[in-house]
Protein backbone atom coordinates (compact mmCIF):
# COMPACT_ATOMS: atom_id res chain seq x y z
CA UNK A 1 0.00 0.00 0.00
CA UNK A 2 1.33 3.40 -0.98
CA UNK A 3 2.03 5.78 2.45
CA UNK A 4 -0.84 7.80 4.27
CA UNK A 5 -0.17 10.74 5.25
CA UNK A 6 -1.57 11.65 8.44
CA UNK A 7 -2.59 15.37 9.61
CA UNK A 8 -0.04 14.96 11.87
CA UNK A 9 2.86 13.90 10.04
CA UNK A 10 4.48 15.93 7.21
CA UNK A 11 4.28 14.52 3.28
CA UNK A 12 7.61 13.70 3.52
CA UNK A 13 8.03 12.47 6.71
CA UNK A 14 5.25 10.01 5.64
CA UNK A 15 6.27 9.00 2.40
CA UNK A 16 9.97 8.43 3.58
CA UNK A 17 8.63 6.36 6.44
CA UNK A 18 10.46 3.26 7.11
CA UNK A 19 9.33 0.24 9.72
CA UNK A 20 10.93 -2.56 11.38
CA UNK A 21 8.60 -5.11 11.85
CA UNK A 22 9.53 -9.42 11.50
CA UNK A 23 13.35 -8.67 11.30
CA UNK A 24 12.72 -6.39 8.46
CA UNK A 25 13.10 -3.15 6.92
CA UNK A 26 10.26 -1.90 5.06
CA UNK A 27 8.93 1.72 3.54
CA UNK A 28 6.36 2.20 0.95
CA UNK A 29 5.89 4.54 -1.92
CA UNK A 30 3.58 7.60 -1.76
CA UNK A 31 0.99 8.60 -4.54
CA UNK A 32 2.26 12.12 -3.36
CA UNK A 33 6.02 11.55 -4.97
CA UNK A 34 5.63 9.77 -7.83
CA UNK A 35 7.67 11.27 -10.96
CA UNK A 36 7.19 9.66 -14.49
CA UNK A 37 7.91 6.36 -14.15
CA UNK A 38 7.93 5.23 -10.22
CA UNK A 39 8.86 7.04 -7.30
CA UNK A 40 10.94 10.32 -7.31
CA UNK A 41 14.43 9.39 -6.68
CA UNK A 42 14.96 11.97 -3.97
CA UNK A 43 11.74 10.38 -2.31
CA UNK A 44 13.94 6.86 -2.38
CA UNK A 45 17.09 8.55 -1.48
CA UNK A 46 15.99 10.00 1.79
CA UNK A 47 14.28 6.44 2.22
CA UNK A 48 16.89 4.44 2.64
CA UNK A 49 18.81 7.17 4.14
CA UNK A 50 16.49 7.59 7.06
CA UNK A 51 16.38 3.61 7.38
CA UNK A 52 20.68 4.39 7.50
CA UNK A 53 20.19 6.57 10.01
CA UNK A 54 17.80 4.57 11.94
CA UNK A 55 20.53 1.42 12.49
CA UNK A 56 21.33 1.04 16.41
CA UNK A 57 25.01 0.65 14.93
CA UNK A 58 24.83 3.87 13.06
CA UNK A 59 27.33 6.74 14.71
CA UNK A 60 27.79 9.93 12.98
CA UNK A 61 26.00 11.72 10.51
CA UNK A 62 26.00 11.41 6.49
CA UNK A 63 29.09 12.56 5.04
CA UNK A 64 28.74 10.29 1.44
CA UNK A 65 25.88 8.87 0.00
CA UNK A 66 25.44 7.18 -3.36
CA UNK A 67 22.51 5.73 -5.22
CA UNK A 68 22.29 3.55 -8.04
CA UNK A 69 18.84 3.15 -9.54
CA UNK A 70 18.85 -0.33 -11.03
CA UNK A 71 14.94 -0.60 -12.10
CA UNK A 72 11.91 1.46 -11.65
CA UNK A 73 10.03 1.04 -8.14
CA UNK A 74 6.41 -0.25 -8.55
CA UNK A 75 4.04 0.97 -6.52
CA UNK A 76 3.27 -0.88 -3.23
CA UNK A 77 5.66 -1.83 -0.39
CA UNK A 78 9.01 -2.94 -0.46
CA UNK A 79 11.92 -4.47 1.68
CA UNK A 80 15.24 -2.54 2.83
CA UNK A 81 18.00 -4.78 3.43
CA UNK A 82 20.84 -1.84 5.25
CA UNK A 83 24.50 -3.91 6.13
CA UNK A 84 27.62 -2.10 7.75
CA UNK A 85 30.32 -2.60 5.67
CA UNK A 86 33.29 -1.50 7.32
CA UNK A 87 33.77 1.03 10.55
CA UNK A 88 37.21 2.93 11.44
CA UNK A 89 37.43 5.21 14.56
CA UNK A 90 35.56 8.44 12.69
CA UNK A 91 34.12 6.23 9.99
CA UNK A 92 31.52 3.75 8.89
CA UNK A 93 31.07 2.48 5.39
CA UNK A 94 27.51 1.28 5.10
CA UNK A 95 25.69 -0.41 2.48
CA UNK A 96 21.54 -1.05 1.48
CA UNK A 97 19.25 -2.34 -0.92
CA UNK A 98 15.83 -2.35 -2.03
CA UNK A 99 13.82 -5.04 -3.01
CA UNK A 100 10.09 -6.13 -3.99
CA UNK A 101 8.08 -8.95 -4.10
CA UNK A 102 10.41 -10.41 -6.97
CA UNK A 103 13.51 -10.23 -5.05
CA UNK A 104 15.20 -8.67 -7.50
CA UNK A 105 17.00 -5.58 -6.20
CA UNK A 106 15.65 -2.06 -7.74
CA UNK A 107 17.99 0.27 -6.06
CA UNK A 108 21.07 -0.37 -3.80
CA UNK A 109 23.44 2.36 -2.34
CA UNK A 110 26.50 3.02 -0.37
CA UNK A 111 26.71 5.64 2.52
CA UNK A 112 29.83 6.80 4.43
CA UNK A 113 28.81 8.18 7.90
CA UNK A 114 31.46 10.48 9.80
CA UNK A 115 31.86 11.46 13.35
CA UNK A 116 32.76 15.34 12.59
CA UNK A 117 34.94 16.56 15.48
CA UNK A 118 35.83 20.59 15.52
CA UNK A 119 39.24 21.36 14.04
CA UNK A 120 40.79 23.74 11.35
CA UNK A 121 37.50 25.15 9.27
CA UNK A 122 38.31 27.25 5.38
CA UNK A 123 35.41 27.99 3.26
CA UNK A 124 36.86 29.18 -0.23
CA UNK A 125 33.80 28.74 -2.23
CA UNK A 126 31.66 31.46 -2.18
CA UNK A 127 27.60 31.77 -2.19
CA UNK A 128 26.37 33.36 -5.76
CA UNK A 129 24.90 36.54 -5.75
CA UNK A 130 21.49 36.24 -6.43
CA UNK A 131 18.24 37.48 -5.20
CA UNK A 132 16.49 36.82 -1.73
CA UNK A 133 14.36 34.23 -1.67
CA UNK A 134 11.58 36.79 0.10
CA UNK A 135 12.40 38.40 -3.28
CA UNK A 136 12.35 35.59 -6.03
CA UNK A 137 9.11 35.14 -7.90
CA UNK A 138 7.37 31.18 -6.98
CA UNK A 139 7.42 28.92 -9.59
CA UNK A 140 3.67 27.62 -11.51
CA UNK A 141 3.97 24.38 -10.99
CA UNK A 142 0.64 24.05 -13.49
CA UNK A 143 0.97 21.38 -16.51
CA UNK A 144 3.48 19.24 -14.61
CA UNK A 145 1.79 15.91 -14.24
CA UNK A 146 4.57 14.58 -12.14
CA UNK A 147 2.98 14.80 -8.77
CA UNK A 148 6.22 14.91 -6.96
CA UNK A 149 7.06 18.50 -8.25
CA UNK A 150 4.20 19.85 -6.14
CA UNK A 151 5.89 18.75 -3.01
CA UNK A 152 8.45 21.11 -3.30
CA UNK A 153 8.30 25.11 -3.92
CA UNK A 154 10.87 26.23 -6.47
CA UNK A 155 11.49 30.04 -7.00
CA UNK A 156 13.90 30.54 -9.95
CA UNK A 157 15.99 33.17 -10.09
CA UNK A 158 17.77 31.90 -13.00
CA UNK A 159 16.93 30.23 -15.97
CA UNK A 160 12.86 29.67 -15.65
CA UNK A 161 12.10 26.01 -17.37
CA UNK A 162 9.71 26.60 -20.41
CA UNK A 163 8.48 23.33 -21.69
CA UNK A 164 7.37 24.38 -24.49
CA UNK A 165 8.05 22.43 -28.28
CA UNK A 166 11.82 22.69 -28.58
CA UNK A 167 11.90 24.55 -31.26
CA UNK A 168 14.59 27.34 -30.09
CA UNK A 169 17.19 28.41 -32.52
CA UNK A 170 19.83 26.40 -30.46
CA UNK A 171 20.49 24.03 -27.07
CA UNK A 172 19.36 26.31 -24.43
CA UNK A 173 21.96 26.80 -21.12
CA UNK A 174 21.76 23.85 -18.71
CA UNK A 175 22.82 26.41 -16.14
CA UNK A 176 20.25 27.10 -13.28
CA UNK A 177 19.76 29.24 -10.08
CA UNK A 178 16.33 28.23 -7.89
CA UNK A 179 15.85 28.12 -4.22
CA UNK A 180 13.62 25.24 -3.50
CA UNK A 181 11.93 23.87 0.00
CA UNK A 182 9.02 21.54 0.63
CA UNK A 183 5.75 22.99 -0.50
CA UNK A 184 4.26 22.08 2.93
CA UNK A 185 7.02 24.42 5.17
CA UNK A 186 9.24 22.24 7.01
CA UNK A 187 12.68 22.77 8.52
CA UNK A 188 15.18 21.18 6.47
CA UNK A 189 17.42 18.50 7.80
CA UNK A 190 19.81 15.84 5.95
CA UNK A 191 16.95 13.71 5.11
CA UNK A 192 15.50 17.07 3.06
CA UNK A 193 18.97 17.70 1.72
CA UNK A 194 19.25 13.82 0.29
CA UNK A 195 15.77 14.61 -1.52
CA UNK A 196 16.35 18.56 -2.55
CA UNK A 197 19.55 17.18 -4.70
CA UNK A 198 17.56 15.69 -6.96
CA UNK A 199 14.88 17.78 -6.95
CA UNK A 200 16.26 19.54 -10.09
CA UNK A 201 14.25 19.88 -13.19
CA UNK A 202 16.59 17.34 -15.48
CA UNK A 203 19.11 19.63 -17.33
CA UNK A 204 18.44 18.36 -20.76
CA UNK A 205 14.88 19.90 -20.09
CA UNK A 206 16.05 23.32 -19.86
CA UNK A 207 18.59 22.76 -22.69
CA UNK A 208 15.74 21.41 -25.26
CA UNK A 209 12.86 23.69 -23.85
CA UNK A 210 10.93 20.12 -23.73
CA UNK A 211 9.91 17.27 -21.60
CA UNK A 212 11.96 13.83 -22.91
CA UNK A 213 11.82 10.44 -20.86
CA UNK A 214 15.17 10.58 -18.68
CA UNK A 215 15.84 8.82 -15.75
CA UNK A 216 18.72 9.32 -12.92
CA UNK A 217 21.02 6.09 -13.60
CA UNK A 218 23.55 6.95 -10.42
CA UNK A 219 23.32 9.69 -8.00
CA UNK A 220 26.46 11.17 -5.18
CA UNK A 221 25.49 13.37 -2.69
CA UNK A 222 28.24 15.11 -0.37
CA UNK A 223 26.98 16.77 2.66
CA UNK A 224 29.22 19.38 4.52
CA UNK A 225 27.68 20.02 7.41
CA UNK A 226 26.17 17.71 9.66
CA UNK A 227 22.88 17.42 11.90
CA UNK A 228 24.46 20.08 14.49
CA UNK A 229 24.90 22.16 11.86
CA UNK A 230 21.79 22.40 10.37
CA UNK A 231 19.52 22.97 13.77
CA UNK A 232 21.98 25.54 14.91
CA UNK A 233 21.01 27.67 11.55
CA UNK A 234 16.89 26.19 10.74
CA UNK A 235 15.89 27.35 7.12
CA UNK A 236 13.09 26.25 4.84
CA UNK A 237 14.95 26.48 1.68
CA UNK A 238 18.06 26.40 -0.12
CA UNK A 239 19.62 27.76 -3.24
CA UNK A 240 19.81 25.38 -5.38
CA UNK A 241 22.41 25.81 -8.61
CA UNK A 242 22.65 23.19 -10.96
CA UNK A 243 24.95 22.34 -14.73
CA UNK A 244 25.62 19.98 -16.73
CA UNK A 245 28.67 19.15 -18.59
CA UNK A 246 28.02 17.00 -21.26
CA UNK A 247 24.91 14.95 -23.34
CA UNK A 248 26.30 12.02 -25.01
CA UNK A 249 25.14 8.77 -26.53
CA UNK A 250 22.03 8.97 -24.37
CA UNK A 251 23.72 9.88 -21.16
CA UNK A 252 24.20 13.30 -19.66
CA UNK A 253 25.54 14.44 -15.92
CA UNK A 254 24.54 16.97 -13.77
CA UNK A 255 25.90 19.05 -11.09
CA UNK A 256 24.50 20.49 -7.86
CA UNK A 257 24.97 22.89 -4.71
CA UNK A 258 22.61 23.23 -2.67
CA UNK A 259 23.17 27.06 -0.48
CA UNK A 260 22.30 28.30 3.03
CA UNK A 261 20.19 31.60 3.33
CA UNK A 262 23.32 33.04 5.07
CA UNK A 263 25.71 31.59 2.30
CA UNK A 264 26.85 28.42 3.71
CA UNK A 265 27.10 25.37 1.13
CA UNK A 266 25.69 22.63 2.71
CA UNK A 267 25.86 19.88 0.26
CA UNK A 268 27.05 19.27 -3.72
CA UNK A 269 25.56 16.27 -5.63
CA UNK A 270 26.74 14.97 -8.53
CA UNK A 271 24.44 12.59 -10.76
CA UNK A 272 24.54 10.81 -14.09
CA UNK A 273 21.21 10.24 -15.88
CA UNK A 274 19.79 8.77 -19.18
CA UNK A 275 18.05 10.41 -21.51
CA UNK A 276 16.25 9.98 -24.77
CA UNK A 277 16.31 12.42 -27.42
Amino acid sequence: MDARVEDSIHPFDAATRVDHRDSRWQGATSDDYHAFVGQFGGATAATLLRALMAQSERLGDPLAFTVNFCAPIAPGSFDLTPRLIKATRSTQHWGIELTQTDGDVAVFATAVFAQRRETWSHRPTEMPQTPSYEDAPVYSRAGVAASWVRQFEFRFVENEPSFGSGTQAGPASPHTKAWIGHSTPRTLDLLSLSAIADAFFARIFHVRGELLPIGTVSMTTYFHVDAADLAAEPITAVLGVADANVFHKSFSDQTGELWSPSGKLLATTHQITYFKA
